[in-house]
């Protein structure tokens, strides 16, 4: 089972790990990390913009490197593109796997390069101006360790 998507409207996370959950039952693990748009700091709002001949497929080529690293049962990698607000889910990654391991790793894999190495570009809303947001030194470290 594998559920990869872009999308420019609001996602409920519960219901896609319900989903995922009810396509795998002989899966003795899921994991999953939703990411939000921070509500401190004074975040007004979160745009995400990407580039769309490369980000769906660059997408479906990560969740089949996690499927090949790792034993999955089934992936879900739904991203959001647009502009969200404070606490609005930017991103979720469930994997469903027969042992913890496997799951807890595919998410933190998918993560780590969707942080870095992705096809998207953001910016928030702060004091009513836009500022482009860069990946930190420490994604890229993230990113490296599974080289």
């Amino acid at each position: 089972m594998r559920d990869i998507r872009l999308l420019e409207t609001p996602m409920d996370p519960g219901a896609e790990l319900e989903a995922l959950t009810a396509a795998t039952p002989d899966a003795g693990g899921i994991a999953s990390f939703v990411g939000k748009v921070r509500a401190s700091g004074g975040v007004e709002a979160l745009e995400l913009s990407h580039y769309e001949p490369l980000t769906l497929p660059g997408m479906q080529e990560l969740a089949a490197q996690a499927e090949q690293r790792f034993a999955l049962m089934g992936l879900t990698m739904i991203h959001r593109i647009g502009t969200m607000g404070p606490g609005d889910p930017i991103v979720l990654v469930g994997a469903a796997a027969r042992h913890r391991r496997d799951a807890i790793l595919a998410v933190d894999f998918c993560m780590d390069h969707l942080k870095s190495a992705a096809w998207f570009w953001k910016r928030e809303k702060r004091g009513g101006e836009w500022h482009w947001i860069e990946p930190r030194i420490e994604d890229h470290a993230d990113l490296a360790r599974w080289s």
